[in-house]
């Protein structure tokens, strides 16, 4: 199933997409949203599922979609450095920040939940807040069920289901604060997601799903997540060793190489570009990174 996001007069719904034929059903409001479905476990899925027999349907056409999530239990939590090739393609570019050798285990950081948009929103931009806007192509999964010091082989067993997000990234900021990533990485309506919540069960393997992200047209990251250097499991098991990870939190699984900041010249985002995020399987974000008062 794929779950997305939309206001039907003036109150948010979750809607389910039908990608061949190109519209959502609406789902009742008695069932509430995205966020609700993901909290209510297996019974809330199978009444969403359910609810789709007779539901008003819609041409995606005619509907903006909006961030699946709305609802956050805590910030963003993220894992860098998780392809290798984006790891060695950065050294020497970090600005004193290069670890000595490659990490034996995955790294992790937060970014603010202020920082989602949706998967045709504006990407905020200032200059006058950093001069350095990157961009970063993922998958994105979010929890359904709570669990703690989660084993790796039944990790894939708490995931409700994968997104496609953007962590647009401030490189200047990102070096600025003790080699802390969390400012670097939190400027409001920053991280589009979306276009919708596609459910674990639609995903075959999740290892083998291309990441993808294009700027103005040119595709500049390209890459499988077969390359990841954590998996989706090891992630979920070293993030939740000792820390409850609840129904509703979201996880970044990291970006791969051909990052802005990596590249000889860099490139760095500006006002009017069109930032394309895909990844098969999970659907497109377009945004256009737009001049915006942060300051």
């Amino acid at each position: 199933m794929k779950l997305a996001s939309l206001t039907v007069g003036g109150v948010r719904r979750a809607g389910a997409v039908n990608e061949a034929d190109a519209t959502v059903a609406l789902l009742p409001a008695s069932l509430g949203t995205v966020d609700d479905v993901v909290r209510g476990g297996p019974a809330a899925l199978d009444a969403a599922r359910a609810a789709l027999r007779g539901a008003e349907t819609r041409p995606l056409s005619e509907v903006r979609l909006e961030s699946p999530l709305h609802r956050f239990n805590r910030d963003i939590l993220c894992t860098g450095w998780n392809y290798w090739d984006h790891f060695e393609e950065s050294k020497g570019k970090r600005e004193g920040q290069d670890p000595a050798s490659r990490p034996e285990h995955p790294a992790f950081f937060t970014k603010g939940p202020d920082t989602v948009i949706g998967p045709v929103d504006a990407i905020a931009y200032d200059p006058a807040v950093s001069a350095k806007w990157d961009y970063e192509a993922e998958i994105a999964l979010v929890i359904g069920r709570d669990g703690r010091s989660i084993p790796e082989e039944k990790a894939l067993e708490h995931v409700f289901g994968y997104l496609v997000a953007n962590d647009v990234s401030q490189r200047d900021l990102q070096r600025a604060h003790g080699g802390q990533w969390l400012k670097g990485k939190s400027i409001d309506a920053t991280m589009p997601l979306g276009p919708w919540l596609t459910t674990s069960d639609e995903i075959d393997d999740i290892g083998g799903l291309q990441v993808q992200c294009e700027l103005n047209g040119r595709l500049l990251q390209d890459a499988s997540s077969a390359q990841m250097a954590f998996s989706i499991p090891r992630i979920i098991a070293e993030l939740s060793h000792g820390m409850t990870l609840r129904a509703g939190d979201v996880v970044l699984t990291g970006t791969p190489s051909g990052i802005g900041n990596a590249r000889e010249p860099q490139i760095f985002l500006g006002h009017g570009d069109v930032v394309v995020t895909r990844v098969s399987g999970l659907g497109e974000l377009r945004n256009r990174v737009t001049l915006t008062q942060l300051t």
